[in-house]
């Protein structure tokens, strides 16, 4: 496991990476990506690039560069592949590809609300081979609108799948305005606990709170978990927080500059 100082290091590098790629390209969904990071950070590091069975499913596909930079950090992507991010031909683009030949990216994730699907499955799969392996599943607070969300939730209980771990960035936003002005989905954990799922809240931002519910999780034996990571849309640069125009936007070069003296990089 890394301490915390390492974690909020590297999710400095990763959020730079985010930002320079996005400003590059002019491409991406730089809010919802940096709102992620340290989640994405944290899983990976502890949980997937030590435990070479483990599993991590990106569900919020959109955000995929934040997934391309933690790999380009941790080593597991080499640099002409992170680099032809959004190029024309590239198979790295603002979405997984199935196209993608790298083993912690297992599944297209464009369209919304299948990746707890996709992760059900290799769970349940682990389950009937009597593996022990653990598959997490980062999900967005607008994919909570996806029907599909709520059907693999019933099923995943109703199996029992006990080695599945989900992960909400609770940003509070998606592309078109606040989540609960588009569709309340509030009180989200009494949601979840009526389904039946094991569930913890933290901060999504924080090592230490993200770190400390992750060890709670992953005792769990008795039915499937999921964390709400409370986070902040744009976490990491002041005038990017919760300003949803990040959705989309690419910065500048001198807002680039701003983001690397913020980011102390």
């Amino acid at each position: 496991m890394l301490d915390n100082k390492k974690l909020i290091y590297i999710s400095k590098k990763v959020r730079f990476e985010i930002i320079k790629q996005t400003y590059l390209k002019q491409s991406g969904h730089l809010g919802g990506a940096l709102s992620c990071t340290d989640i994405i950070v944290n899983i990976l590091n502890n949980y997937i690039f030590n435990q070479i069975n483990n599993k991590f499913v990106l569900s919020k596909g959109h955000c995929a560069l934040a997934l391309y930079s933690v790999l380009y950090n941790a080593k597991k992507l080499n640099t002409n592949d992170f680099l032809s991010f959004a190029k024309k031909g590239s198979v790295f683009g603002e979405h997984p590809s199935p196209q993608i030949k790298n083993k912690y990216i297992c599944f297209s994730t464009g369209s919304l609300g299948h990746g707890l699907g996709f992760a059900s499955g290799i769970a349940y799969s682990n389950f009937l081979k009597k593996k022990k392996d653990k598959v997490f599943v980062l999900m967005s607070d607008g994919e909570m609108n996806s029907g599909s969300v709520w059907e693999s939730a019933l099923l995943s209980r109703k199996l029992n799948l006990k080695n599945l771990i989900a992960i909400i960035d609770y940003n509070k936003f998606q592309a078109t305005g606040k989540s609960n002005d588009i569709m309340n989905i509030k009180p989200l954990s009494a949601k979840w606990k009526s389904f039946g799922w094991n569930v913890l809240e933290c901060n999504g931002n924080d090592h230490i709170s993200l770190s400390k519910c992750l060890k709670l999780i992953s005792k769990n034996k008795e039915k499937p978990s999921i964390i709400i990571a409370h986070t902040i849309k744009g976490k990491g640069v002041s005038f990017m927080e919760n300003d949803n125009n990040w959705h989309y936007r690419a910065p500048t070069k001198e807002e680039l500059k701003l983001s690397k003296k913020e980011l102390k990089i």
